[in-house]
């Protein structure tokens, strides 16, 4: 069973090596902030999110198009750390 420590890493590694440079900064800068406040339902949150492609998030994040229900609690909680405009 992986401990919470080996999830951080893991997940602060993936979060700023996302293959777009937008959401590297959006998921990295939240990561580097917050991570370590999240309990275990928000990090299972937060990976299915980072687990879409970039191409379907980056528009959610913009407000271009509609946040499924299954991510719209942790994209807020993104949202309200991370200001992109």
């Amino acid at each position: 069973m992986e401990t919470r420590e080996h999830r951080l890493k893991r997940l602060k590694i993936r979060a700023w090596r996302r293959g777009t440079k937008e959401m590297d900064l959006i998921f990295g800068s939240f990561v580097n902030r917050k991570l370590e406040e999240l309990d275990a339902a928000e990090l299972d949150s937060l990976e299915a999110l980072m687990a879409e492609n970039d191409t379907d998030i980056y528009p959610w994040f913009t407000g271009q198009s509609k946040v499924p229900p299954a991510h719209r609690e942790i994209l807020q909680k993104i949202q309200g750390e991370i200001k992109l405009f």
